[in-house]
């Protein structure tokens, strides 16, 4: 790891260990063959009628979280930015289910620091909806999705992932809120969805052994590809590749996902 990002891994670790030490109930399994017709329509699991998830749980972990980063030792800005997000949860009996369905994109919300919100809220409801997406990619034929935009949650891709050895390499796209990975066509950017392979180009950075940088010479906009195997939690962390971000912002690429750490 790059010692610049230290500082940020220091209290990513901090966040993880936080939400790690909090009881949280297991989210019911819908019965997937009821969304079917939502999936094959390209409807996202958390955004369909038909998987009736009940977020009341990760409400609570979401409270227990920002209470325990509250009060724990913290740069001073940020220790006060969680207790005033503490302080706003706890306002009205509503607001922590009103942030979940802000989280979600459903619902409008002004909070003091929407930045601090989305990171520890998706914090919170990945760590909630782990089982669940993990049933459901078990469940889903990725060949009937092979769409831009994250199956469970509906979000853009922060990462993608090349596996396996050509000829027959696999491209998949990685989910920066819910951590969902799945199959996209191996060829086309994203996010206009161009399937001219012209459009597309790799930037490699000499010190960097597993990551490169995709973008499309349309739309320019890029996604950070992790090309390795088997250390998929911290190199499709996003966190990991900031720097990428930087690097591309300079060559006039465009991120267009949602990324949890612009705090």
């Amino acid at each position: 790891m790059h010692p610049y990002l230290q500082r940020f891994a220091d209290f990513h670790a901090q966040v993880s260990a936080a939400a790690a030490g909090v009881p949280v109930a297991r989210p019911h399994i819908p019965d997937f063959a009821n969304y079917s017709d939502d999936y094959m329509a390209g409807i996202p699991l958390l955004r369909s009628s038909h998987a009736a998830i009940d977020f009341e749980p990760a409400e609570a972990l979401l409270i227990s979280l920002v209470e325990s980063l509250a009060s724990q030792s913290l740069p001073a800005k940020l220790a006060d930015e969680c207790r005033l997000l503490h302080a706003e949860l706890c306002r009205e009996t509503s607001t922590p289910h009103r942030a979940v369905a802000w989280l979600l994109d459903n619902q409008a919300l002004e909070p003091a620091n929407p930045g601090l919100l989305h990171y520890l809220g998706w914090t919170a409801l990945a760590r909630f909806l782990s089982p669940l997406r993990d049933a459901f990619g078990i469940w889903r034929e990725e060949e009937q999705w092979l769409r831009s935009y994250c199956p469970t949650c509906g979000t853009l891709p922060a990462m993608a992932q090349l596996v396996g050895s050509d000829p027959g390499r696999l491209r998949l796209l990685s989910c920066g809120r819910c951590g969902t990975r799945w199959r996209y066509r191996r060829i086309g950017c994203p996010f206009c969805e161009g399937a001219d392979d012209h459009r597309l180009s790799a930037l490699t950075i000499a010190e960097e052994k597993y990551f490169r940088i995709d973008y499309c010479n349309s739309c320019l906009a890029y996604l950070k590809t992790y090309s390795g195997e088997g250390s998929e939690p911290l190199f499709l962390a996003d966190w990991t590749s900031l720097h990428l971000d930087f690097v591309a912002r300079d060559r006039g690429l465009k991120r267009l996902a949602y990324s949890l750490y612009e705090l």
